[in-house]
């Protein structure tokens, strides 16, 4: 059983990863954010369309490693319809899980992360996205890195 859900999860990664969901750059974004990753050259740029406190399109254009991409590639669509404020509490369960392989709260097909707890290289992959998501939604204007956002 567990053999066969990690291969689920593998399969999903790889789908996301080699056929990344919302992969362009949006028209006339309210905000977006730059993301990067230094220790697996991983780097992204985020887009979003806010109507109002709500996510109403969001989309992303990067290169990276698998992880980082299909990371971004859940992300997208996980948020898009979301509130600002419901994005502050997926982030913290995501990062949680990233962290520790804990699930704790809906987090839907994000659960395919929940292994990269494993590999504490490639939990920056898996949260590198997150963190600029919420630097775009903050207003930051600067770079998000890896380095210095806690993984």
């Amino acid at each position: 059983m567990f053999d066969e859900l990690n291969d689920l999860y593998q399969q999903v990664i790889l789908d996301h990863c080699k056929h990344p969901r919302n992969f362009r750059e949006l028209d006339h974004p309210t905000c977006s954010a730059q993301g990067h990753n230094p220790l697996c050259g991983d780097q992204l740029k985020v887009f979003l369309s806010l109507d109002g406190d709500v996510i109403k399109e969001i989309s992303f254009l990067g290169s990276g490693c698998c992880i980082s991409k299909a990371s971004a590639s859940l992300l997208t669509e996980s948020l898009k319809g979301k509130k600002k404020a419901d994005v502050q509490q997926i982030f913290d369960r995501v990062h949680e899980m990233v962290m520790t392989g804990r699930v704790t709260g809906d987090v839907g097909k994000l659960a395919v992360f929940a292994g990269v707890h494993k590999f504490p290289a490639r939990v920056k992959c898996a949260i590198l996205a997150w963190h600029a998501v919420m630097a775009a939604l903050k207003g930051d204007g600067q770079p998000v890195s890896t380095e210095n956002q806690g993984a």
